[in-house]
């Protein structure tokens, strides 16, 4: 993963390129991760997948849901996962999260095609699955 930003739409919201933090396990050879219906403990979606990672006590992750929870019931073959980070540690450490909530954007392989910290607003998050899609 880079630690160069793109230009996020709103504050506080921060888009990075889907390349893995060196040593990743899981990365492709190309350094993009790939995680697995193993990696988390539920099933890829058909066409795409949202991978949440909260905190039990952050209300921005709670915010997060709703907008991700909407784009995702109005988006046929795309599945959600919200995992929180204290319960999936190794996995967390494995993408490199030092911050929730992030949102990863999974294509049908379980390539990670997005990654976002911060509140995300709908439009982003549809654009981010139609992407995942292509």
């Amino acid at each position: 993963m880079t630690d160069r930003p793109e230009q996020p739409e709103r504050p506080g919201t921060a888009v990075r390129t889907a390349t893995a933090p060196s040593g990743v396990v899981g990365a492709g050879a190309e350094g993009h991760v790939v995680l697995t219906a193993d990696d988390l403990g539920s099933d890829l979606g058909r066409s795409a997948t949202v991978v949440q990672l909260s905190s039990t006590f952050c209300q921005p992750c709670r915010m997060t849901r709703l907008v991700v929870e909407r784009a995702v019931a109005t988006t046929a073959d795309v599945a959600y996962v919200d995992l929180d980070v204290a319960e999936h540690l190794a996995l967390g450490e494995r993408l490199g999260v030092d911050v929730t909530p992030t949102v990863l954007v999974l294509d049908a392989g379980g390539s990670v095609r997005h990654r976002a910290t911060g509140v995300p607003r709908l439009a982003q998050v549809r654009a981010a699955i139609a992407a995942a899609q292509v």
